[in-house]
């Protein structure tokens, strides 16, 4: 069976591992822990950056190879999303909330309603149109809208692992706020985006 799986298909199997991985990782982190285990942020950034990585490399194989598959194109947005998805929500849990009650990443659960209610949208747009037998390829805005979040995720916990060793509190902070609101901003133009792209499913369902 596994042999009926190309190489881009195992990579991106590969990258839904370390997302396992990594989440493993994160939910064993606690903010409020005495011992403050660095570690766990290091690890964790790391195994982002390698999983966002082969995202980029197993689609580039793909389109060069020819071996774009069914199997790909349903597999890959969804890992993705998995990814993507799991950490903010990891974010804004009570893993990164301090003895204070303030959640160091500065990722809020209405923002991460917004990242989520975008996939879970997007999703549902692509599958309609594709049982149209229409290709709905992902945009510039969503490509871009994937960079931003794959810098800011891992920089996020980069911040937070690096307060208590010689960076500014409030420059770290300044910084992780800007890259949350950033991706928050371009989340949300992205699914704007995606719906002007499928006026034509309103239009259709507007009475005559």
């Amino acid at each position: 069976m596994i042999r009926r799986i190309n190489v881009p298909n195992r990579i991106t199997l590969a990258r839904l591992l370390l997302s396992i991985i990594f989440f493993f990782v994160l939910v064993q982190y606690s903010q409020r822990d005495p011992t403050r285990r660095v570690w766990m942020l290091d690890t964790a950034w790391v195994l982002f950056i390698i999983a966002a990585c082969t995202d980029f490399l197993d689609g580039y194989l793909a389109r060069k190879h020819g071996w774009v598959t069914p199997l790909g194109r349903i597999l890959d947005p969804f890992v993705d999303k998995v990814l993507i998805c799991g950490a903010f929500i990891l974010f804004a849990g009570h893993g990164f909330v301090d003895q204070q009650g303030h959640n160091v990443t500065k990722v809020e659960a209405w923002m991460v309603v917004v990242i989520v209610g975008r996939e879970l949208l997007v999703t549902g747009i692509r599958g309609f149109q594709e049982s149209l037998g229409k290709a709905f390829p992902a945009s510039l805005h969503g490509k871009l809208k994937m960079w931003v979040q794959c810098i800011a995720a891992p920089t996020i916990l980069f911040l937070v692992a690096r307060e208590d060793q010689g960076m500014s509190s409030a420059t770290a902070d300044l910084l992780k706020v800007i890259l949350v609101w950033l991706t928050v901003i371009v989340t949300a133009l992205s699914a704007l985006q995606y719906l002007a792209r499928s006026k034509d499913i309103f239009d259709a369902s507007a009475p005559a």
